[in-house]
């Protein structure tokens, strides 16, 4: 299991994001995606997650090229900065509707884990911040699936459940998983390693060379 990504290069809206970016990551491994405001993590997430387009470069997981989109991105679980819930769900029918589909047993201990069996019936409209990013986070651990990609997933959360969150991760990658996380604070992870971005010049691109403007997506 790895992850490896190859001289990749993005533009959006006609400037480049980033350019000639590579990086391996290998099963087991927690890496934390540092840089400033507007370096490109958010976007280079996005791009490894299939949602949208790059420039030039290749990426491939666990040998499937990216170019195998469905195999590709069969393989991922993706948190950016929404919580992908449903309001009208209970926290309870949210979660299990992610664990029916992707056949996870691990439901009532992740609900657990996330200290959502105490709001479990409570709609999802109704939950603070706090709590509905812990059922969106909670959603990532009965998804199973090998590679996570995550988007500042800490934010509102508390300490405690911080921690909790952290265990997770240490718990995916201690079974071979692979975490890439985009955060600005220290997670507490057992034995993560760092990746840093650095802000791109601000540059013009010509049009004929987005993605988005010649088609191609």
């Amino acid at each position: 299991m790895s992850l490896s990504v190859k001289n990749l290069s993005c533009q959006r809206g006609g400037r480049t994001i980033f350019s000639e970016l590579s990086l391996e990551i290998a099963a087991g491994e927690a890496v934390l995606l540092r840089g400033p405001n507007g370096a490109g993590k958010s976007t280079l997430l996005r791009v490894i997650a299939g949602l949208i387009p790059a420039q030039a470069g290749e990426i491939s997981l666990n040998g499937t090229d990216f170019a195998e989109r469905d195999d590709f991105q069969g393989q991922i679980t993706y948190a950016g900065h929404l919580d992908a819930i449903k309001p009208q769900l209970s926290v309870r029918e949210n979660l299990q509707f992610w664990a029916q589909l992707f056949e996870s047993g691990n439901l009532d201990q992740t609900m657990q884990d996330f200290r959502l069996d105490e709001i479990a019936d409570r709609p999802a409209h109704a939950c603070s911040a706090g709590q509905k990013r812990r059922l969106g986070l909670a959603r990532i651990a009965v998804t199973s699936r090998p590679l996570w990609l995550l988007d500042e997933p800490t934010v509102s959360l508390d300490t405690e459940t911080t921690a909790r969150f952290a265990a997770t991760i240490d718990a995916h990658c201690a079974a071979g998983g692979i975490a890439f996380i985009a955060t600005h604070i220290d997670l507490g992870l057992k034995a993560p390693r760092s990746f840093e971005m650095q802000a791109h010049v601000p540059q013009k691109d010509a049009p004929e060379h987005d993605p988005f403007l010649k088609g191609e997506w």
